[in-house]
């Protein structure tokens, strides 16, 4: 499981993401259901009809709040479609959503018509239960379609959700421990009757859930994924063996969570043995669709913007949709669409500061200054603290002749983000084209120390250095630069320069050459290698032989 999940994130197949997804929404619903019947075991309420109602209420919400949410499904659809998913038409997908609403509707009124009759009858379902679902759905229902981001929504609710999930799983285990005694070893030992271990346990919750932030700030690309792989695979594990929260119907359940009444255990026996069955259900809801998007994504050829405008198509009123076709068709040059696909976003949403921005970037881009100041002047209102959009809106105020304005804007970028390179080779820009050359080149050091693997510092402090006649290091930074990016002409073209400097004469010519290889109309690089040669000749010239 670790290798699998760990080589689809290595591949950047996005089929396990998608997986993982839906497996989530899955397990989090069961889980509620499971609470369900926990509450209803607990008042002796055990009716066939009661449980199918509650598992049926669970999974069509949970469903029809992740299908209505804008922000929820332009996220997976861009993950579908990035893994090679065929195109859903949009007139399919509006029926499905307004088809499930309906019958999500139609299944609460009758888990009502239901509940009231079992209470008139005296067979009373729980009441905590209604609260449980009332407040869980709900909750479910907030976090996706009404919090603005995503990501908050998810960490709400699984902060929400893991309050009772690990409480129950508290009391489960150490009931185990206590009515058990085949039960050693670290089980028994964690779930005892003690405050400190309380502690110990809340501690390992917290232990395991570093890992994601781990991952994170891991520099090294293969250990990354090696330990995405990890966090995956033990996600969809974990998914997969909490099985027994739903699972009240069994009396070995009920026992651990101290229940009483209800049915004997299940039968274990059936046409296939449990190893069988668990091994079916495993290729049933993994290996099948994991092998499908895997095949889709590695034999589908599809850009970023043709993935974007499928999604547009998909969630016409998706503010989030517009936003991303939007910065797609700016990445690919077509302004003009661009610049309507951001003002059309911002129809949907005028409180989004990216759209804002992005307006504003294609607006300059066309030469309209003062329309792209009223939008960047917004964005900073609604977000004062992003350095990327100070640094924009200082390229802006430069275009304008606002110098002191837009030196004011660098030096709020690199206050708010110090260890964002972009901010820093920006300021370094900015300064070196007022003159300030040292300055400039202080800006560029922090930019490389910031993210060494970005290109266009490397190749403007090489520059800069090299104005300064620091040749040694300028020619260190150009090197690292030609490594970086082998097919850029420019680094070296000032390596060429560099060795006319110090005399290597054939270095010099060998720079020029590859400048030109890499890009044959390049005037200064011919020129560079004309003057590069006639002084070779001229040496040869005087050379003795």
């Amino acid at each position: 499981m670790v290798v699998v999940c760990a080589a689809f994130s290595i591949w950047d197949l996005k089929g396990i993401v998608l997986v993982a997804f839906v497996w989530g929404v899955w397990h989090g619903m069961m889980q509620t259901y499971g609470f369900c019947r926990i509450y209803d075991a607990k008042v002796g309420s055990f009716a066939e009809l009661t449980r199918r109602l509650d598992f049926a209420l669970c999974g069509i919400w949970f469903a029809t709040a992740v299908l209505l949410s804008p922000q929820r499904m332009t996220d997976t659809l861009e993950t579908y479609y990035s893994a090679g998913g065929p195109f859903i038409p949009p007139a399919l997908l509006h029926t499905a959503q307004q088809g499930l609403l309906a019958v999500a509707i139609a299944v609460a009124g009758l888990f009502l018509v239901n509940y009231v009759w079992s209470w008139v009858r005296g067979q009373r379902p729980s009441p905590v239960k209604l609260v449980l679902l009332i407040t869980s759905i709900s909750f479910w229902w907030y976090c996706n379609n009404i919090v603005a981001s995503v990501l908050v929504g998810i960490a709400l609710f699984e902060v929400f959700h893991d309050v009772q999930y690990l409480s129950l799983v508290w009391i489960y285990n150490r009931k185990r421990v206590e009515t058990d005694s085949s039960i050693s070893g670290f089980m028994r030992f964690v779930f005892r009757r003690s405050g400190s271990l309380i502690g110990l346990y809340v501690g390992l919750i917290f232990a395991y859930g570093a890992l994601g932030y781990f991952k994170s700030s891991v520099g090294v690309e293969s250990v990354k994924n090696i330990l995405a792989g990890v966090v995956t695979a033990s996600a969809l594990l974990h998914f997969y063996y909490d099985g027994f929260i739903w699972k009240v119907r069994e009396k070995s359940t009920r026992q651990s969570l101290g229940i009483t009444g209800g049915t004997a255990d299940v039968s274990a026996k059936g046409f296939l043995p449990g190893w069988a069955l668990h091994g079916t259900k495993w290729v049933g809801v993994f290996v099948i669709p994991l092998g499908a998007l895997w095949l889709g994504q590695t034999h589908t050829a599809r850009s970023e913007l043709d993935r974007v405008a499928m999604i547009v198509a998909d969630l016409p009123t998706s503010s989030r949709a517009h936003l991303n076709h939007a910065t797609a068709l700016q990445d690919a040059g077509r302004l003009d669409e661009a610049g309507e696909a951001f003002s059309y976003a911002l129809r949907l949403n005028p409180d989004s500061a990216k759209a804002h921005v992005g307006l504003a970037t294609s607006l300059v881009g066309k030469g309209k200054l003062d329309e792209a100041h009223t939008h960047y002047e917004q964005a900073l209102r609604m977000d004062p603290s992003n350095a990327e959009y100070h640094s924009g809106y200082a390229y802006l105020l430069e275009q304008l002749g606002h110098d002191d304005q837009a030196a004011a804007e660098c030096e709020a970028a690199v206050r708010l983000a110090p260890k964002s390179a972009q901010a820093h080779h920006s300021y370094g820009a900015f300064l070196e084209k007022h003159g300030k050359l040292d300055e400039a080149i202080a800006q560029y050091r922090e930019a490389v120390r910031a993210d060494p693997s970005y290109v266009d510092a490397q190749i403007d402090l090489g520059t800069a250095l090299l104005e300064k006649g620091d040749l040694s290091e300028a020619k260190a930074h150009l090197q690292v630069a030609t490594k970086l990016d082998p097919k850029l002409a420019q680094p070296h073209n000032y390596l060429g320069k560099i060795f006319m400097r110090e005399g290597n004469i054939p270095s010099a010519i060998a720079q020029f050459e590859e400048a030109l290889r890499l890009h044959p109309d390049f005037p200064e690089a011919e020129e560079n290698l004309r003057m590069a040669k006639g002084s070779d000749n001229t040496s040869l010239t005087l050379s003795p032989r």
